[in-house]
């Protein structure tokens, strides 16, 4: 890197956290709510990011939430290619904007995650969104379109499996709780029992500060949330309870967007933070590596608030559906999260 650019970074990061450390404390306001969704609604099932490449796994999504009660309303552009993506940047764009466009869809869940979100996040109609609310939901790179929708129109969207996730008894629990039977739910661990041992080793909880926190859930998965900082798609931090998840990334990686996050000023904004699971988040090649255990204590302890370790959302089996907008209460002590209302309407 050349010092010419070397230094525009650098101011561009400074300016950054002075502009994000000058703004007001984020005024009480009531977050923008989508209908529950309700047994025989129709939901639009769109690819805003990776392209599904055989038939059976489009037929298994169909029929999971076909199985959940709904009826499904593939995109036009649901089983489109283009590269690794599921069509061009304005076919993936397109099928979003017609399902909240669509009256008869009462939903949307994405298909897949995997990449291509950020291409199209300045591309969706976020006048329509605010003047259509609808559930919207996904994990993973939909990070970005989650995070964005609330940011742009504050509109709860939802940290959600995707369509082809495994569908199993706790994640639709998870998911009915807070999307269909509109409850102001606890999130917490699946309980794990071991059959031969003498503690659980699963599913378990860590608490690097102690305490309770409140206020409005944003967040998702670490890499696809750093690549928005500095964008107007990156969710406002001020009082909020940052929870994160990553997959498949070396740990100094892990160091280098927490490192971002920080140099914006988004972590020092924060009520509190609830980390997920980081799957294969291990050392790279190289001289060597700080753990996680340290990466997170390095990051998350000097901010001085709530924060615990091990929640079920992130590249697992069982997850849970995490409303970002929605007002919480955290507990790091429990490893819980509380609704302080229903996260749909």
């Amino acid at each position: 890197m050349n010092p010419s650019r070397r230094q525009l970074l650098h101011f561009s990061a400074a300016a950054t956290g002075v502009l994000a450390a000058a703004q007001p404390a984020r005024a009480a306001a009531r977050p923008l709510l989508a209908p529950r969704l309700r047994v025989g609604d129709t939901v639009g099932l769109v690819s805003p990011a990776n392209a599904t490449f055989e038939r059976e796994p489009l037929k298994i999504a169909i029929e999971s939430l076909q199985a959940l009660g709904f009826k499904v309303k593939p995109g036009q552009h649901v089983a489109a290619r283009r590269g690794p993506f599921a069509g061009t940047d304005a076919q993936r764009a397109a099928d979003v904007n017609a399902m909240f466009a669509d009256d008869s869809v009462a939903g949307i869940l994405a298909m897949t995650g995997g990449s291509g979100c950020n291409r199209i996040v300045d591309k969706l109609d976020y006048r329509l969104i605010a003047a259509k609310p609808k559930f919207f939901g996904g994990f993973s790179d939909l990070t970005s379109l989650v995070n964005a929708i609330h940011r742009q129109t504050g509109l709860v969207a939802f940290h959600s499996p995707v369509a082809v996730s495994e569908w199993n008894d706790f994640s639709v629990q998870s998911f009915k709780s807070l999307v269909m039977n509109a409850e102001a739910a606890v999130l917490r661990n699946p309980v794990f029992k071991p059959a031969d041992d003498l503690v659980a080793r699963e599913e378990r909880i860590t608490t690097i500060r102690a305490g309770k926190a409140q206020g409005p859930l944003v967040g998702g998965n670490l890499t696809v949330l750093a690549s928005l900082a500095g964008t107007p798609y990156f969710p406002d931090c001020r009082g909020a309870i940052l929870f994160l998840e990553d997959i498949n990334e070396y740990i100094y990686r892990i160091d280098r967007c927490l490192s971002t996050l920080r140099l914006t000023g988004a972590l020092g904004q924060l009520a509190g933070v609830v980390l997920g699971r980081f799957t294969k988040c291990e050392p790279g090649d190289g001289y060597g590596s700080l753990t996680l255990d340290e990466v997170f204590d390095d990051y998350c302890l000097p901010l001085g608030v709530p924060v615990f370790r091990g929640a079920a959302i992130g590249h697992i089996k069982r997850k849970l559906t995490v409303p970002v907008g929605a007002l919480a209460e955290m507990d790091a002590d429990a490893g819980t999260i509380r609704l302080l209302a229903p996260a749909v309407a």
